[in-house]
């Protein structure tokens, strides 16, 4: 395995972050917070200048208005754009859009691609994902409790869904709901595209989360389908290939997530090397001479590097040999990076004091909203569980 970055990758990676430094992390703190639609036209013209600059859209095909980077690019360029949490948006490559272009560009049909995916794709629109349920496991899509009757060429949803992240301000929801009830439970579900203005779908709340309602900048909607009808031919791929396609949209999406989280990782430490350097405790010394906050930036130094290259390997294992035989890897990435990232986090906030707890630094936003790193995608001890049980399998 060669994990050797090309000088051309490299060049357009220190471009990301010269732009992430001097044009996102300045306004964060005006951002984050605001109405989305008060977000949407601040950060337009930022949108504009990285199309420009030809990296919008780094998950995408150039055909389609991206600039079409290798899962392991991406992954670096994930990185980079992880340290604000306005990095993902402006590059144009935000969860969830990023996955439900992903997943109409490939199982879409030619008019899906028209009127939902190329609209999404240049930025126009913004989209959300509707499967999880608040009465249902979120480990198991396969217990969902959503339904789409077909009645005279349309289909009928009803049920509830909550943690649809982005619903506020979203022109469409891709769900996933039952069509099959009777059928074998990794066939029961269907993935259908509902326009946010049908009579028949409510956006119910932005969840609080920690304390925090939710910014326009990434909510986690409650939203409700009560008899709401949409054209049979929004349904994605075939029915019955609902749980497939979330797979498919799942997997590689996880090496994205880990790499933004090792971005946090990298934001949060530097943070902690920045305070304790300045912040004096005697007249002559400071926090980072204290031993305790030195074995803390070590220990997340190597924390941060042996989980980027348990990622990077398993992104490499996908894009060569296939995705397949990285399925363990990508259980694995999961947890662990999520939990490094946790206490990365907190080792950071910990260091700051009081200074660390409060919105003046991005630490108490990472705090709140990483926290649940460890439970979305799967929740830690379900992924431990599948990988435990196929390295025992595997022994025997």
């Amino acid at each position: 395995m060669n994990f050797e970055t090309p000088e051309w990758i490299a060049n357009q990676l220190a471009k990301i972050q010269q732009f992430v430094d001097q044009k996102l992390i300045p306004i964060e703190k005006e951002i984050i917070f605001a109405d989305f639609f008060e977000i949407e036209q601040r950060l337009k013209g930022l949108r504009e200048e990285v199309k420009t600059m030809g990296l919008w859209a780094p998950h995408i095909p150039e055909e389609i208005g991206g600039c079409g980077k290798s899962l392991m690019q991406l992954g670096l360029i994930s990185e980079v754009l992880g340290q604000s949490p306005l990095g993902h948006y402006t590059f144009g490559c935000q969860a969830p859009d990023a996955g439900n272009i992903e997943l109409l560009h490939k199982f879409g049909s030619a008019e899906q691609k028209v009127q939902w995916m190329q609209p999404l794709a240049n930025g126009n629109i913004r989209s959300c994902f509707g499967m999880t349920e608040p009465d249902t496991a979120g480990s198991n899509p396969t217990l969902l409790e959503a339904t789409a009757v077909l009645d005279n060429g349309e289909w009928v949803l009803n049920g509830k869904k909550w943690f649809t992240s982005s619903a506020d301000g979203a022109q469409f929801c891709i769900a996933m709901v039952v069509t099959g009830p009777d059928e074998a439970k990794h066939q029961r579900a269907s993935m259908i595209i509902v326009p946010t203005d049908n009579p028949g779908y409510q956006f119910v709340r932005n969840i609080s989360i920690m304390g925090e309602a939710g910014s326009g900048y990434y909510s986690h909607a409650e939203i409700a389908f009560n008899n709401c009808r949409v054209p049979e031919a929004n349904l994605i791929g075939e029915v019955g290939s609902g749980f497939a396609l979330a797979q498919e949209r799942l997997g590689p999406g996880r090496i994205h997530h880990c790499m933004r989280w090792l971005g946090i990782c990298r934001r949060s430490l530097n943070e902690m090397i920045s305070y304790v350097k300045t912040r004096k405790i005697t007249s002559s010394k400071t926090l980072a001479d204290m031993q305790a906050i030195q074995h803390w930036i070590a220990e997340s130094a190597a924390e941060i590097e042996a989980a980027r290259t348990l990622v990077l390997q398993t992104a490499w294992k996908i894009e060569n040999i296939g995705f397949e035989s990285a399925k363990n890897d990508v259980s694995m990435i999961k947890y662990h990076t999520a939990n490094v990232m946790q206490r990365v986090i907190d080792k950071a906030l910990q260091s700051l004091g009081g200074l660390g707890m409060t919105d003046d630094k991005i630490l108490a936003y990472f705090y709140r909203h990483e926290r649940a790193a460890r439970i979305y995608d799967g929740p830690d001890e379900v992924h431990k569980m599948v990988v435990a049980r196929n390295l025992i399998k595997k022994s025997t």
